[in-house]
C-alpha cells in the first residue's frame, strides 16, 4: 500500500466508558472504503503480566499509566508512521492479560488511537495530529461501564463497583479529567453528537485532500 506521507493520527481519549471506542468506529466506518484507515486501541498494550497467578493479576490497577506498555505503543506508531507492518499484541480482559495471540497490522493513511490515557502521555501526545476528549457524565459512563464489564468482560456487579469506587474514578480525577486541556475538540457525548462528528469527518477529509496535492 502507497501511504500519503505520514499518515494522519487521530488520538481520542476520555474517561472509562465516555464513548470512545464507538466514535473510533463510526470513523473507520466512515473511512474504510478504500483500507485508508485502522483503529490502534491502547488496551490492547496492558502490559504482560504472564509471571502473575490469576490472583495477583486481579490486584493490578489497570486504571493507572503505569499499567501499560506505553514504549512499546509508541514504537509501533513509528513504524506504522514510517511504512512498516507492526505485529501487535491483544489483550483478554476475561484473564487479565495479554492473549497468545496477536494481530499483524499494516500502515495506513489514518491511524486512530483510542485509550485513556493517549493525552496523558507526552510522547503520545506529541505523536498526534488531531487530540480528542470526550466528555461524557460520570453517572452515564458507570451505568455503560458497569453493563459493559458484565456482559463482555466475565465480571461480576460486585467486582465492578468495587473496581470503580476504589480506582477507576479517583484515577480519572488524577490522570484523565485533567488532560482535557491537551485536547485540539472536547466533544460531548462522543458519537450521539452528530454535528461534532460531521465536523471531524470534514476535518480528516481535508487533511487527506491537502496530503494528495
Amino acid at each position: 500500500m502507497v501511504l500519503l506521507n505520514k499518515p494522519v493520527i487521530i488520538g481520542i481519549t476520555g474517561g472509562t466508558a465516555s464513548g470512545k471506542s464507538s466514535m473510533a468506529r463510526k470513523l473507520y466506518e466512515e473511512f474504510k472504503h478504500n483500507n485508508s484507515i485502522i483503529i490502534v486501541k491502547e488496551d490492547d498494550y496492558y502490559k504482560d503480566q504472564s509471571h502473575l497467578t490469576y490472583e495477583e493479576r486481579c490486584l493490578t490497577n489497570y486504571d493507572h499509566p503505569l499499567a501499560f506498555d506505553h514504549d512499546l505503543l509508541i514504537e509501533h506508531l513509528d513504524k506504522l508512521s514510517n511504512g512498516d507492518k507492526v505485529e501487535k499484541p491483544i489483550y483478554d480482559f476475561t484473564v487479565h492479560n495479554r492473549s497468545d495471540k496477536t494481530e499483524i497490522i499494516e500502515p495506513t493513511d489514518v491511524i486512530i488511537l483510542e485509550g485513556l490515557f493517549v493525552l496523558e502521555n507526552k510522547d503520545l501526545r506529541d505523536r498526534l495530529n488531531i487530540k480528542i476528549y470526550v466528555d461524557t457524565p460520570a453517572d452515564v459512563r458507570f451505568i455503560r461501564r458497569l453493563k459493559r464489564d458484565m456482559k463482555e468482560r466475565g465480571r461480576s456487579m460486585e467486582s465492578v463497583m468495587e473496581q470503580y469506587l476504589t480506582t477507576v474514578r479517583v484515577m480519572h480525577e488524577e490522570f484523565i479529567e485533567p488532560t482535557k486541556k491537551y485536547a485540539d475538540i472536547i466533544i460531548l457525548e462522543g458519537s450521539h453528537n452528530v454535528v461534532a462528528m460531521d465536523l471531524l469527518k470534514t476535518k480528516i477529509y481535508s487533511i487527506l485532500n491537502q496530503k494528495m496535492i
